[in-house]
């Protein structure tokens, strides 16, 4: 491979990328970590690669590896927040522990613009912290009522923690007339974990009340894996009950933020050398 010439490397590298980008969105980790170690064979330095490499090893559970290379990818830039991130939340994990059962990301584009239907929480009650580290930003989860208490499941029922209360009691009352909701993890964020919450099926007897009834001024929302940081959602009034009052719920791209917004894994921005 060394005798390539530097266009050949160049096209080498943006193919490899493009199908190691593929291999991750199908969870297909075993191929997406050979081509990025085909990548990393001729560009040592490339920090996407490094990034991508460090989540595909992730999700097999090499938690030992994973961590090396999102080492080295802060190694080659001190400044990169994917590797940063990744290190601090494997921080909390066994590296002999084993994996958790493969889990299943959200297509974003069920998290609806519509007004009222999308909002996010945080997790509290987390009886395992290793557990929460173990999984990924973007990763489903599962919501299930247990008394007044809206718990936050993984796929193999494991129970993460809690929705927060203000938010959970107005769901569980939802979920109890009908509703259904699907969610998934946002990026952690000074050691709190939070949800992004979706309204997918709205029975026709909660026909008026709405899920995310907003209030106050928009809050960022944070960064995650399937880049909902373009997603603004505001806070929710919880004695709206009726949704009776229904104002603008904002979810937007900021154009202004889009071309700068923070890179994921499965960005590969870096011009070829």
């Amino acid at each position: 491979m060394t005798g390539f010439q530097v266009e050949d490397r160049a096209k080498l590298r943006r193919a490899w990328g493009e199908q190691a980008i593929q291999a991750a969105m199908q969870s297909r980790w075993p191929q997406a970590v050979e081509l990025n170690r085909n990548i990393l064979g001729l560009f040592p330095n490339d920090v996407d690669a490094l990034n991508r490499l460090g989540r595909a090893l992730r999700e097999q559970g090499q938690f030992r590896e994973a961590r090396e290379s999102y080492r080295r990818a802060v190694e080659v830039d001190p400044n990169n927040n994917i590797a940063r991130r990744n290190l601090e939340s494997l921080a909390n994990v066994q590296v002999d522990s084993a994996p958790v059962e493969a889990q299943q990301q959200l297509n974003p584009t069920i998290f609806s613009a519509e007004s009222g239907k999308s909002g996010n929480a945080t997790i509290v009650g987390v009886p395992d912290r290793a557990l929460l580290a173990r999984m990924a930003v973007g990763d489903q989860v599962y919501l299930h009522a247990d008394g007044r208490a809206l718990l936050v499941r993984n796929r193999a029922g494991e129970t993460l923690g809690q929705v927060e209360t203000r938010i959970a009691q107005r769901l569980i009352d939802l979920m109890q007339g009908g509703n259904k909701y699907a969610a998934a993890l946002l990026t952690p964020e000074d050691g709190t974990y939070r949800v992004i919450i979706n309204e997918t099926f709205r029975d026709p007897s909660q026909a008026g009340r709405t899920s995310f009834p907003p209030r106050g001024d928009a809050a960022a929302l944070p960064r995650s894996y399937i880049k909902e940081s373009l997603i603004r959602p505001v806070d929710y009034d919880e004695d709206d009950e009726d949704g009776d009052v229904e104002r603008d719920f904002t979810v937007e791209v900021d154009p202004e933020t889009e071309d700068t917004a923070e890179p994921t894994e499965f960005d590969d921005e870096q011009p070829p050398e």
